[in-house]
């Protein structure tokens, strides 16, 4: 596969600057005309993972980084995000759509990332994620003439 876009980045543990890569990325998507649903899912599941290695796993601890690595093809993107902290497992986070989690904050996050990723993996000891969106194929739209 040839990647069009690559790189790897280490950010200060600030939401500021992972917003900067966040918006690097999406603009690369735009770029390269990847369905609006695609790079909505990417934008969004980015930014929870951004903001979960910053604040959860990096403790806001200005002294920590968080490490990124993009690759984008024309038809996918894969991101790796690692944070400093001491990990976690996911399957130790609380099912949100569960009645007795309703009014808990926790798990929103780690289930919206999945919902509109074609892939997301927990790797290590939990503290980095692989992220990967492959391009939904194109529709044909058919239009009277």
């Amino acid at each position: 596969m040839a990647w069009v876009e690559e790189f790897e980045i280490t950010i200060p543990n600030d939401t500021a600057e992972g917003q900067r890569v966040q918006e690097r990325i999406v603009a690369k998507l735009e770029e390269l005309d990847f369905p609006e649903r695609d790079v909505f899912g990417v934008r969004l599941a980015l930014e929870e993972a951004l903001v979960n290695a910053i604040k959860h796993g990096n403790g806001m601890d200005e002294e920590k980084t968080v490490q990124i690595g993009c690759w984008i093809s024309d038809d996918r993107v894969r991101i790796e995000i690692e944070d400093e902290g001491p990990g976690f497992d996911p399957g130790d986070v609380p099912d949100p759509t569960l009645d007795e989690n309703l009014e808990r904050p926790c798990g929103r996050g780690l289930m919206l990332i999945r919902s509109f990723m074609s892939r997301c993996e927990y790797v290590g000891r939990g503290n980095k994620v692989i992220l990967e969106k492959e391009r939904a194929p194109a529709t044909t739209e058919k239009t009277g003439s």
